[in-house]
């Protein structure tokens, strides 16, 4: 995709001037224009004045959102090899979790998924570190940089090597890409994890899906995404749900498998 069409589609979500990128380095201003050019992101000369409140900033240590409102949340940033990913890693969480019975992950069976909705990548990474092969798809160019970001430091740890390996991004409109997928390389499944619907003030969701969901709204479109889903998969579609939710365009799934709070919905296509 190229620039232009990213900063159309960045139109429509969120003020192109609502997010800009910058740096307080001195020594990564080259390496943050490389990146606001590719992303086709505004970019601020450090110094030059003051960030927005809502702006991506690039530091040693990666790239993160920030949003700088009083009692907003901290710096959002794609994290794989330390936080609640290290954790989920280190724990050896495989192939009996839901989400992999649901993707129908089988002993010496190392399936093809896309994960139409990459978000924040953690349920690719958790796919891609159990032996799946993961192509992430994501229509917003922040939250895209932000993915391509966490994947190229993924890369650089050894704990975290071989599961970055198995990730693939390709930015983009997800309903665009599955209609024009390549025959010959169709995925065993498309796993879909919309943005779930805004919860009251007594239950309110982790900051960092607040600060996501103040970037890309509420992913009101997202329904449409399961017709091109279920002709492309070979075997099957899973739509993670909240627990309690009506099924997914209002179509039942095959089965389901349930959780507490979450539901993995299988549709056969």
């Amino acid at each position: 995709m190229s620039r232009t069409q990213f900063r159309a589609m960045l139109d429509t979500m969120v003020d192109p001037d609502a997010v800009i990128l910058t740096t307080e380095a001195a020594g990564l201003v080259a390496e943050a224009r490389q990146v606001a050019l590719r992303w086709g992101l505004a970019w601020l000369e450090p110094g030059s004045a003051p960030p927005p409140p809502l702006h991506l900033r690039l530091a040693d240590d990666g790239l993160s959102l920030w949003d700088t409102h009083p009692r907003a949340p901290g710096p959002l940033r794609v994290e794989f090899v330390v936080g609640a990913m290290g954790h989920r890693r280190r724990m050896g969480m495989g192939r009996r979790q839901p989400l992999a019975r649901a993707l129908g992950f089988k002993s010496g069976f190392q399936p093809k998924v896309v994960d139409a909705t990459a978000g924040l990548g953690r349920d690719a990474f958790f796919l891609a570190s159990i032996g799946a092969r993961v192509t992430l798809l994501e229509r917003h160019p922040v939250v895209a940089a932000l993915l391509e970001d966490g994947l190229r430091r993924a890369l650089l740890h050894p704990d975290t090597h071989p599961a970055a390996q198995r990730l693939t991004l390709r930015p983009g409109d997800a309903k665009t890409l599955l209609g024009q997928w390549p025959p010959a390389e169709r995925p065993h499944a498309v796993y879909l994890d919309p943005m779930h619907p805004p919860r009251t003030k007594s239950a309110l969701v982790k900051k960092e899906m607040r600060l996501l969901r103040t970037l890309v709204g509420d992913d009101g479109d997202s329904a449409d995404l399961l017709a091109p889903a279920l002709e492309l998969a070979t075997d099957r579609v899973v739509v993670k749900r909240p627990a309690g939710a009506a099924p997914f365009a209002d179509r039942p799934p095959s089965f389901a498998i349930v959780e507490q709070t979450v539901r993995f919905d299988v549709y056969r296509p």
